[in-house]
């Protein structure tokens, strides 16, 4: 498999390459995000906890010993 670069820009969701680019229809393309250009980290979430029945809220107790 032969690999070829391009450079392009987002303008409204849709990718613009360079001038003068033309790829054939239904060509497969890779898209390669350099990470200094990424404006948004993403952060796993972890949701706390739900008790079904609060009478299950003393099993979770926890004390503290003196160390």
């Amino acid at each position: 498999m032969a690999i070829t670069t391009y450079e392009g820009v987002v303008e409204k969701g849709r990718i613009r390459l360079k001038a003068g680019v033309r790829l054939p229809e239904n060509a497969t393309v890779y898209v390669i995000i350099p990470e200094a250009q990424t404006k948004k980290k993403k952060f796993a979430r972890v949701p706390t906890p739900r008790l079904v029945h609060r009478k299950q809220a003393s099993e979770f107790k926890m004390t503290v010993g003196k160390g």
